[in-house]
């Protein structure tokens, strides 16, 4: 359904009113100054994204955007003392004059602060407390992530896991369920490019290595208008651009995988190149005799960034990234399966400054997925071929207009190709080929009434060819500072989806995607989200957000369906709606020795289905979701015992999944003509997932040492365990029903005992 008309016409006249406002703005503002610049860091000429620029005496600043530029514009004529600042690095100065009406380039370098190399955080991938702290974002470093003890690599999806409103599946799982919904409503990006599977061994962990990545953003809610395309969230991966002024490398070695990154300078810019494949291959071999044990297993991956300064405003990069997955395993006599699935993308943009005050970013973009799973049951064999190919050109702009409006705004338009086909017994009996050209627009303007007051108003259209859907999204976040420091949120939006994710719980190679189309509408819903942020003292931060959304007009594949050939499209899918609320609370420290945080979330989701969980009169009841949760706990802690010696600890506890428990069963008996008597067992329960696993929790340590080899290389030994105590947390039931007619249960644990990991690190 469509935004109700007065909404739009609410949303249209308040971006109106900006319009008007800007353009006063803008004439007034040719009699005043202006600056501009890129902030970089100074050892490596890595941009810096969201660094503070502030005019002393004054309210006046600005946030450096991706590119690590900022502008400041609308400035009376003067001599003013700019203070540039990021966590982590000195505090930089410049003073500067501005005549009327001129405006001035200043590109600053910011050094690390020595004192700090003591405390946990680096200097590569620091945002600030403002652009953290905003409404829906959730933040974790690099460094971090590359710290914590983790389940044998690094994992940017398994860290993201750890902040309040994002849930974990399983211990195998590193699939991101955030405030309510499934991994299919996470727009995930890299260097701006959509990735559709970021898996590897079977959703195990995630694609994105770590020593290539320079920032990671997550979205979990209220997202700005420069984003669409997703129900839920937003997770905006940026690449490293490479070292500007020395080459450097780095060689790691795991019991999983092993890593090999480079990067360093040319005559007109940078280039890095991170490489990451398995290492497990010597330990399969050893364990070839034991049943379910893969006989072949690797997964590999590949990061790179070339960058060049074509001019002093312009700046030309091409990103690449490729990464595949490979399973061959016999789990029983007559069971073999077969799997290959992997990822390619590439990304070429363009950065230009057309003015101080006028900013664009020219992408484009293509991703490939593939996957290929086969499998043999008693020598009948099941192949399905399924492929995602996109490719896509994106225009943004930035416009400062003066000190009350900053305008922002672009197009993204592509073609988005899906085939998919199932064979069975070497005979294809489905096959669909969802080509669709899309494109979509936005326009968001923000706007300083006060110095204490930021609205940000936005609109985002968006076309789909496939079945010419149209729709409008309107989106509305406040933001009030208060004189104790503290800041009041809001946000508001409606958000549209056109893609639904079918997934598998054991093996995310089988995922494959499906389309709105011809009879089946986009989903959409509404959120809606309050945020309190406090500084309690310095360095110690709370920040507390409610929230509430719903999902309408779900469409996933129909579970009664006795198959997909010969039916029409909307035939396919089950038609449904969700909700979600919940309250998240955020206790951080950032500073000193010991460091960490605290994070709580309160949570309830469910669903609605026709024909799902009907009731004794063939009515549908509300049902929860596996992933809903009420109480979900992380801890997570870092103290710095010495310049060598670094303690980390991670404790989790979470409701228990919710399952389907079986409280009876019933026997079918057939009389089959030419076998004699057939029986069937049925189980029978009261209800979907009526019934709560056991509470999870775990506790994992990890130390890291680290030091140097004279002037070769510097080195870094991480020992960690996983699950320390040994908590066997129930990964599901097995019901089976026995010989006498009773039904018994059997528990299939996840991570059952301590896990050591190992891994040792030359950086040179």
């Amino acid at each position: 359904m469509p935004p109700p008309r007065t909404t739009l016409s609410v949303i249209a006249k308040v971006i109106l009113l900006f319009a008007f406002g800007l353009f006063a703005t803008s004439a007034h503002s040719q009699e005043l100054s202006a600056l501009d610049g890129f902030i970089t860091d100074a050892s490596n000429g890595e941009t810096l994204i969201a660094a503070n620029v502030i005019l002393e005496g004054t309210l006046r600043g600005a946030t450096s955007n991706l590119s690590g530029y900022y502008a400041i514009s609308g400035i009376e004529p003067g001599t003013y003392t700019v203070r540039y600042s990021y966590i982590g690095f000195d505090t930089v100065t410049r003073e500067v004059v501005l005549a009327p009406g001129e405006s001035v380039r200043l590109d600053v370098e910011l050094a690390t602060t020595e004192e700090l190399l003591e405390v946990l955080e680096v200097s590569a991938d620091r945002i600030t407390e403002g652009e953290q702290r905003s409404i829906g974002v959730g933040q974790i470093s690099v460094a971090t992530i590359q710290q914590l003890p983790q389940v044998f690599e690094p994992d940017v999806f398994r860290s993201l896991q750890l902040l309040p409103g994002v849930a974990q599946s399983s211990d195998y799982s590193s699939g991101l369920y955030i405030r309510g919904g499934d991994p299919g409503q996470t727009l995930i990006l890299l260097d701006r490019t959509k990735i559709y599977n970021p898996s590897h061994v079977f959703g195990f962990f995630s694609t994105f290595n770590t020593d290539a990545i320079k920032d990671v953003r997550l979205y979990k809610g209220g997202f700005p208008a420069s984003y669409g395309g997703v129900l839920g969230s937003v997770l905006d991966v940026q690449n490293k651009d490479g070292n500007r002024r020395e080459t450097h490398g780095k060689f790691s070695v795991g019991l999983l995988a092993s890593r090999a990154f480079a990067e360093g300078p040319y005559s007109r810019g940078s280039w890095m190149v991170a490489v990451r494949r398995s290492t497990l291959e010597p330990l399969l071999g050893a364990l070839q005799d034991i049943d379910a044990v893969p006989r072949a297993f690797y997964f590999y991956d590949f990061n790179g960034k070339v960058n060049l300064d074509a001019s002093q405003n312009d700046k030309l990069s091409l990103s690449f990234y490729a990464g595949s997955d490979y399973l061959r395993s016999t789990f029983t006599e007559g069971i073999e399966i077969k799997l290959r699935y992997g990822n390619r993308t590439v990304a070429g943009s363009w950065v230009h400054l057309w003015s101080n005050q006028f900013f664009t970013n020219v992408t484009l973009t293509t991703s490939w997925y593939e996957s290929m799973p086969r499998a043999t049951f008693s020598g009948t064999n099941f192949k399905q071929i399924n492929r995602v190919a996109e490719t896509s050109i994106r225009a943004d702009f930035e416009y400062y207009s003066g000190p009350k409006h900053d305008l922002s705004g672009g197009i993204w338009t592509g073609i988005f190709n899906a085939p998919l086909t199932n064979f069975f017994d070497d005979r294809e009996v489905f096959h669909t080929r969802n080509r669709v050209e899309h494109a979509s627009f936005y326009l968001q303007d923000t706007y300083h009434p006060t110095e204490s007051w930021s609205i940000s108003a936005g609109l985002r259209g968006t076309y789909y060819g496939y079945g010419r859907h149209f729709t409008l999204a309107p989106r509305l976040s406040l933001e009030r500072q208060l004189e104790s420091g503290a800041r009041l949120q809001a946000s508001a939006g409606r958000y549209y989806q056109f893609l639904t994710l079918i997934t598998n719980e054991v093996f995310s190679g089988f995922d494959f995607w499906l389309t709105s189309g011809e009879g089946v509408k986009p989903a959409y819903g509404d959120q809606i989200i309050l945020g309190l942020k406090t500084n309690l003292s310095s360095g110690i931060t709370l920040d507390t957000e409610v929230y509430y959304r719903t999902m309408r007009q779900l469409f996933v594949l129909d579970p009664f369906s006795t198959g997909l050939a010969g039916l029409e499209y909307s035939e396919l899918f089950a038609f449904g709606e969700g909700m979600a609320r919940g309250a998240e609370v955020q206790l951080s420290r950032q500073e000193g020795r010991i460091n960490g945080f605290i994070a709580y979330t309160l949570s309830h989701t469910n669903r609605a289905y026709p024909r799902l969980n009907q009731d004794l009169f063939g009515e549908s009841q509300i049902f929860v979701p596996r992933n809903d949760r009420l109480h979900d706990l992380n801890v997570v802690g870092q103290w710095r015992i010495s310049r060598r010696w670094e303690l980390g600890a991670v404790f989790t506890f979470a409701t228990g999944q919710a399952y389907t428990r079986p409280e009876a069963s019933y026997t079918i008996h057939d009389l089959d003509f030419a076998n004699g008597l057939e029986q069937t067992d049925l189980l029978v329960s009261p209800g979907l997932n009526q019934s709560r696993l056991p509470a999870y929790h775990r506790l994992d340590l990890g130390v890291t040492w680290t030091g140097s080899l004279k002037r070769f290389a510097d080195y870094t030994l991480q020992m960690q365990v996983i699950n320390i105590y040994a908590r066997s947390n129930t990964w599901f039931i097995f019901n089976e029903v026995e010989d006498d007619g009773t039904l018994s249960r059997s528990t299939i644990p996840q991570i059952p005992i301590p896990l050591p990991n190992l891994s040792f690190t030359l950086d040179f």
